[in-house]
């Protein structure tokens, strides 16, 4: 079969390639792919800038396709259903937090960028039939991320004012579409214009350049001040929603990738009962309330680009130049 691996060679870092098919193990379902999509955390690992690493490793987090073939002790109905995969392996049994075995399909265990995949049989759920194969593999990761920072810790309900920062990201527009479906008032920023407007037109009451001298100002003025903020990006710009948000209100971020803030306001942190969380991913409980919700709200994901998995190469190009709105999404 044809797969995409990390490797260890000084060009690309990424190669396609033929390798075997795998058969399930006792337990597990071999899925034959119809659709997989990108994370920022593919695009990483070919980078080196992730943890444990290693190479010859199949790529991808995300994907959906029909059960080919069960392993023992498996269910023989499933063969033949339409499933959306749980990118979670060993989460523990803690709902709160991850055990210290957990990790992500597609590092270090072999992922979805290949035309078979073989999962646990509890990974693989009922595809929303509302969704496209190329929808249904937008939805993993990025949705599961996005339901615990907005439920689990953002306590997201209706008429509660939200933020989602840098919502061209696919964590944050499974944020805005969930806050969206729950009735929030729910605000973006961007420092794209042209997400802002999409965003507009897909229901949030209003957006902000970030790149927009004295915003945060204005974001005041308009709001009165934000219950939640969902962030990615951390750095300086947290002691700038702090100074955002209503008493008692949460800030919940879930990457890092503008390092650590300095001075943080810890005193208007205080005054102001304000929470300051972090999150990541979601239990495998989550998934299953995530699927769920998408299902109740028929949730539709943005999606930049779809393309043959024989292109798969330049999508991580473009998630690299970092100017796709949505997810990207390859086909087999």
């Amino acid at each position: 079969m044809r797969a995409l691996l990390l490797v260890d060679e000084p060009s690309d870092k990424i190669k396609l390639t033929d390798v075997p098919k795998p058969e399930p193990s006792e337990g597990e379902v071999l899925v034959r792919l119809k659709a997989a999509a990108l994370n920022r955390r593919d695009q990483w690992i070919r980078e080196g800038k992730y943890p444990g690493i290693k190479f010859n490793t199949i790529l991808g987090s995300d994907g959906a396709g029909i059960v080919e073939s069960v392993g023992s002790d498996v269910d023989t109905g499933l063969i033949g259903k339409e499933v959306v995969l749980n990118p979670n392996i060993n989460w523990g049994e803690n709902p709160e937090v991850q055990s210290a075995d957990y990790h992500i399909v597609g590092m270090p265990t072999n992922g979805t960028f290949a035309e078979y995949v073989t999962v646990s049989a509890h990974q693989v759920f009922e595809k929303p039939k509302h969704l496209s194969w190329t929808d249904a593999a937008a939805l993993p990761l990025g949705g599961l991320t996005a339901y615990r920072a907005t439920f689990h810790h953002g306590e997201v309900t209706e008429g509660k004012s939200v933020l989602i920062s840098g919502v061209g990201g696919g964590v944050a527009q499974f944020a805005f579409l969930f806050a969206l479906a729950a009735k929030a008032n729910v605000y973006v920023t961007s420092g794209n214009d042209e997400k802002i407007d999409t965003c507009l037109k897909l229901g949030a009451k209003g957006g902000f350049n970030y790149k927009s001298e004295g915003w945060q100002k204005d974001s005041l003025k308009i709001t009165g001040g934000f219950d939640v903020v969902i962030d990615s990006a951390g750095g300086d710009q947290i002691n700038e929603f702090i100074k955002m948000m209503k008493p008692s209100g949460r800030i919940v971020f879930y990457g890092a990738t503008n390092g650590t803030p300095q001075n943080l306001d810890m005193f208007r942190m205080f005054w102001n009962q304000i929470t300051l969380q972090g999150s990541t991913m979601g239990n495998d409980q989550e998934f299953e309330d995530m699927i769920a919700f998408v299902k109740e709200h028929q949730i539709q994901p943005i999606v930049d680009s779809s393309r043959p998995f024989s292109e798969i190469a330049t999508a991580f190009d473009d998630m690299k130049e970092g100017k796709q709105f949505g997810k990207l999404v390859v086909s087999f």
